[in-house]
């Protein structure tokens, strides 16, 4: 059995790497003249980054944090939240990344369900935050970072001692894309098993120490970049280099001029570089490997071919990053292929009563890491919620919520989350797979895929769609009806469209399908909604 590096705290090995490779790149911020902070650029090495933490280590706790304090960030992805993290994660504090992106219901939520002490913000969110504080429950303190490194004193002193393996590290919360955040826990060796996962991964996908720029624009507040790509440069003495965010037209000059090695990415990075026009610096580029999930399997192949990398596609989530990684030959580009089990993670595919289904049937995913210590390495449970943490290890198995298939030789292939599978007239129908198939239509730029109520079929499939061209209206509904009829079995194409200007997405631009109609609303009373279910026919 393969051993999890579990047993080491975040200051440790920040401690370590320093020592390792102090005049190496730590973290890069590529320029970006648009930008309120670094405009020029960023460049901090493991040693320029050390100073800047162990200042914010003796400030914190000077002002009386530590163990057992918990503290917001509301950074965005500015180095600050590296930083400040790394400097509070090392004297035991606890720090709760914010989504950006929140509006005022969602932070309210957030600060009454985690109770931070205090939160960081910058001069810009200030009053956001302020206002949103007079409506909660729980008044934290507020720091602003730009106006220097002393935040007010606490209103409680931490508890003696020092961090361990076991020490909440941080509450990174879900992304809420069906019902309300949970606040996932996560400690101290859960992290650096994350980051040492991440660079031990064999085949296509290599972590080579010392000699990675790894691109990851997702946000920080989310654990790919947040933890996997962060603790794992850390652990391999490489350095993260983190844009502000994802955007298509600065992509590649971002990857080339910070000279990226690995990229991250999910399927909407994919699909928005390969409707770009294909220019010389496609090619421009010294990126050896992606690392991600979600490409569309139509758009694999294509988009190797024309940037001339691997793209490999893994699995994880919040509360159980032992990624499970598709990098050794053969791939199966095209497919939605993303690894199988391995050393020091066992998996299961189940039905609705977690009994086994066989090679090729849809089934729930559940894991573990082995029948002795089954949550070894998983997250340490889902905030003030005993019973959904129970929940989802019931039968000693954690329950992802995610429907795969597994092939005769053990590889696993990605359906769709359970809650987006379709039940049709006895047929479950796979909302990613319609999406995937919409997606190749020209006009066509985003959809969202989901079940309505039919009372003759129990569920019948709508497709909420997002035009790059063409007029919103009954022709184009009939046409994308046919061109999805012609790709997919008949009971799979959409029986009702209806267009949008745009569809609600997370930071990290995962669609919230349960936020685009009201509360309890019936879709197919929505203006505009097209029902195509005369169209659906048996050939």
């Amino acid at each position: 059995m393969t051993e999890i590096r579990d047993q080491e705290t975040i200051g440790k090995i920040w401690t370590d790497a320093v020592r390792s490779h102090g005049a190496k790149p730590f973290i890069c911020i590529p320029a970006n003249p648009e930008r309120d902070y670094a405009p020029q650029g960023l460049e901090l090495t493991y040693r320029d980054a050390n100073e800047a933490i162990a200042a914010l280590g003796e400030s914190y706790a000077g002002a009386g944090y530590g163990l057992g304090s918990r503290i917001s960030l509301f950074l965005e992805n500015r180095p600050e939240h590296v930083l400040h993290r790394l400097a509070l994660n090392a004297i035991g504090a606890s720090v709760v990344p914010i989504n950006p992106d929140y509006r005022a219901s969602e932070l309210q939520y957030l600060i009454d369900h985690c109770q931070p002490e205090l939160i960081l913000t910058t001069i810009s969110r200030l009053d956001f935050v302020e206002t949103v504080i007079a409506t909660t429950g729980h008044r934290p303190l507020v720091h602003v970072v730009e106006k220097g490194p002393t935040p007010p004193l606490s209103r409680r002193r931490a508890s003696r001692g020092k961090p361990d393996p076991h020490t909440e590290s941080q509450i990174l919360y879900t992304s809420g894309t069906t019902g309300r955040p949970k606040g996932c826990i996560i400690s101290h060796g859960y992290e650096v098993s994350c980051g040492d996962w991440y660079r031990t991964r064999p085949g296509r996908f290599v972590v080579r120490d010392g000699l990675e720029r790894i691109y990851n624009p997702l946000p920080l507040y989310h654990i790919n970049s947040g933890v996997v790509s962060l603790i794992g440069a850390i652990l391999s003495g490489n350095c993260q280099i983190q844009p502000d965010r994802f955007h298509p037209v600065r992509w590649w000059p971002e990857v080339i001029s910070t000279r990226a090695t690995i990229i991250h990415y999910l399927g909407v990075v994919i699909q928005m570089l390969m409707k770009q026009e294909p220019a010389a610096i496609d090619r421009a580029h010294t990126v050896r490997a992606g690392f991600g999930a979600g490409v569309e399997p139509q758009l694999h192949a294509a988009f190797e071919a024309r940037f001339g990398f691997p793209l490999v596609e893994v699995w994880g989530m919040t509360e159980m990053v032992r990624v499970l990684c598709q990098g050794e030959e053969p791939r199966q580009v095209g497919s939605r292929a993303f690894g199988r089990a391995v050393p020091g993670i066992d998996i299961r595919v189940v039905d609705d009563r977690d009994v086994d289904v066989a090679d090729g049937t849809p089934g729930e995913m559940v894991l573990r890491h082995s029948k002795e210590t089954p949550r070894r390495g998983a997250f340490s449970g889902y905030l003030k919620d005993e019973a959904e943490t129970e929940k989802a290890w019931r039968g000693g198995w954690f329950h992802t919520g995610d429907t795969v298939t597994r092939d005769a030789d053990g590889t696993l292939h990605f359906v769709d989350r359970k809650k987006n599978i379709i039940r049709r007239s006895g047929e479950n129908i796979a909302a990613a797979e319609v999406e995937a198939a919409l997606l190749t239509h020209s006009d066509i730029l985003q959809v969202a895929v989901l079940a309505v109520k039919d009372e003759t079929r129990e569920e019948e499939v709508l497709a909420c769609i997002v035009l790059r061209s063409g007029a919103a209206g009954m022709p184009l509904a009939e046409a994308i009806f046919r061109f999805a009829n012609e790709r997919l079995t008949y009971y799979k194409a959409p029986g009702w469209i209806w267009f949008a200007d745009d569809l609600p997405k997370t930071g990290t631009q995962k669609i919230q399908k349960h936020t685009i109609f009201p509360d309890h609303a019936d879709p197919r009373a929505a203006d505009g909604m097209i029902d195509l279910r005369a169209l659906k026919r048996r050939q």
